[in-house]
């Protein structure tokens, strides 16, 4: 039997193998979801096509999304990043990606790992959302809000409410699949 997927699954290879395999599924993984975040906040202005399909020049731009070593970037590694034409060269979210590693560093030495951290908002269990096959998923929701004003709180930068929903679905804290 065909996976169900929703229209924006469906176009294209890259983008049904997205939702195969990673979208709505839930992670528990420090790295991974660092990464998500990031590619995330990347998207911002953006379709998730276009920073999906150069999910490995980020990879291998950011250090594989390695916590540790990006949180040590300097001014030198953003400017390198400015200047790579294979990602997105916007300073800012070059700088949002650095401080948000530095803020997960932080918060790993304080004892709480950024699993729990983002897991706390939902506690602990995936919201569902269910929508009409026709439905197209929120921008943001109060849940949204929330999380981004204490991200936001915390010290997380380029985490605005349409920002962190998009990282909630794509994560599983709310899981919109069909």
């Amino acid at each position: 039997m065909a996976e169900k997927r929703p229209a924006w699954a469906q176009s294209s290879l890259a983008m049904q193998d997205y939702y195969d395999h990673y979208w709505g599924l839930p992670v528990h993984d420090d790295r991974f979801l660092f990464e998500m975040l990031s590619l995330e906040l990347f998207q911002a202005g953006l379709s998730w096509k276009t920073i999906w399909l150069r999910r490995l020049a980020f990879e291998k731009a950011f250090a594989d999304f390695q916590i540790d070593q990006v949180a040590q970037f300097t001014a030198v590694d953003a400017q390198r990043l400015q200047e790579d034409q294979a990602i997105i060269r916007n300073r800012r979210k070059i700088a949002a990606v650095i401080n948000n590693a530095r803020v997960v560093k932080q918060l790993q030495e304080a004892g709480q790992d950024f699993d729990s951290y983002v897991w706390q908002f939902v506690d602990g269990q995936s919201q569902r959302l269910i929508l009409a096959p026709d439905e197209s998923l929120p921008a943001q929701t109060d849940l949204s809000k929330r999380m981004a004003k204490q991200m936001k709180k915390d010290g997380f930068k380029f985490v605005g409410p349409t920002t962190v929903y998009s990282f909630m679905t794509a994560v599983g804290l709310v899981n919109a699949r069909l």
